[in-house]
């Protein structure tokens, strides 16, 4: 039996088919950005990329959750 995948992952394949590029793509883009907040980075992503409001949020707090190591 698979586990269900619950919390920001569970956006990931709707992301990915909705706007035609890998998870690990867009965490590259959100770690290499100059912004550091949550916010900034939600709506940075909406603005410049058109991700909703929802997909950007989960893709934002999955990716600082993974942190680097602080």
């Amino acid at each position: 039996m698979t586990a269900t995948v619950k919390g920001p992952a569970s956006y990931f394949p709707s992301i990915e088919k909705k706007y035609g590029r890998p998870i690990a793509e867009w965490k590259d883009l959100i770690r290499s950005s100059p912004l550091t907040k949550h916010m900034e980075l939600v709506n940075w992503l909406k603005t410049e990329h058109n991700l909703g409001h929802g997909h950007a949020n989960a893709l934002v707090a999955h990716t600082l959750a993974e942190g680097t190591g602080d």
